[in-house]
């Protein structure tokens, strides 16, 4: 597997219902230093009911409450009839470009597109068919856990594995918008690694970049962030998105906190490592004649690391010198009576 972590930049409601805006975002994700770009395919219709009953008024504390579903979704969708557009000119630049699907028909006019992975939102966790609906097209599906509990997150798994796609990454995920740092709780992706024998990644929702950084330190595979050309744009995801000048900063911090994680490395060949010279090793600290006992005064461990290792000390100590030796010289094992 490789080490690099694969970075997306969510597009989401980011377009402010302009074809020209999103075809440019591809672009700026692209010149970010994004590995991919990633709408969402839904409409309002297919996501939601056109109705003002109280169940479908948004009033759970979010930045979004005090319209309908249907309005939210209205404003936030991205036309179907611009996919293929999207697409095209994201092949064209040189980024992946994938969607998360939120129906059926969605995924069914997905593939056509072509579309390489299926994310599934964190909302839609708990609709099984849908998920082993995309998951049995066998292209990689990629798991937002934010309201998940561990019995969803085992569900949903198991129901892309019972199409027999095994290729999952789930995403430690805080559905809040702007989400605080202090419910990012990392840990949990940690954990769902090693519980549920998967990649793990993060969907950050908070502010700047410090939660996407510590992710990959932890070993997320995969970081997807809310990108916009310019939070001027507007729209329900604007004030907790970045622009391409803050995404191209964590981008670079993120490959080099992947250059310090490196490889597990443990050099076998001491002559091999920059800097051994300067370990210590057992020099004469005086001179000495042949047959003089060697003693902590005229053999000591100082540096450079050129001579007898000091783990031989205790060794020689009280053995005889062979030949004559001039304070400074290196010893050898072949020296000592």
């Amino acid at each position: 597997m490789s080490n690099k972590t694969y970075i997306v930049a969510e597009l989401s409601a980011n377009h402010g219902h302009k074809l020209e805006n999103a075809l440019a975002s591809v672009h700026a994700a692209k010149a970010a230093g994004a590995d991919a770009i990633k709408i969402q395919t839904y409409t309002a219709d297919t996501i939601t009911l056109d109705c003002d009953a109280e169940d479908f008024q948004v009033k759970s504390g979010t930045m979004w409450d005090g319209v309908t579903l249907f309005q939210l979704y209205q404003q936030a969708y991205t036309p179907w009839e611009w996919h293929k557009a999207i697409f095209q000119e994201a092949k064209r630049v040189g980024i992946d470009c994938f969607s998360t699907p939120f129906d059926k028909t969605a995924v069914d006019f997905l593939e056509e597109l072509g579309n390489p992975i299926y994310k599934i939102a964190s909302f839609e966790i708990t609709d099984i068919p849908l998920i082993k609906y995309a998951a049995s097209k066998h292209k990689p599906i990629v798991i937002s856990t934010g309201i998940a509990t561990m019995q969803d997150i085992e569900e949903a798994l198991e129901a892309c594995y019972r199409v027999g796609n095994k290729d999952v990454t789930v995403l430690k995920c805080t559905s809040a918008y702007p989400a605080p740092i202090e419910a990012a709780n990392l840990r949990t992706m940690i954990d769902m690694r090693e519980r549920f024998n998967v990649k793990v990644g993060l969907s950050d929702h908070t502010m700047g970049s410090d939660v996407s950084l510590a992710a990959v330190a932890l070993g997320a595979t995969m970081v997807e962030k809310h990108f916009i050309l310019n939070r001027s744009i507007g729209g329900p995801d604007a004030a907790f998105s970045m622009q391409q000048d803050e995404f191209a900063a964590m981008v670079q911090s993120i490959r080099n906190i992947e250059k310090a994680l490196g490889e597990v490395v443990y050099p076998i060949a001491p002559n091999t490592i920059k800097g051994r010279e300067f370990s210590r090793s057992l020099y004469v600290s005086e001179d000495m004649k042949a047959g003089d006992t060697i003693t902590e005064q005229n053999v000591r461990s100082v540096r450079p690391g050129y001579s007898l290792a000091p783990k031989y000390l205790p060794t020689i100590l009280g053995k005889q010198i062979k030949s004559d030796k001039k304070k400074g010289e290196r010893l050898t094992l072949s020296d000592i009576e």
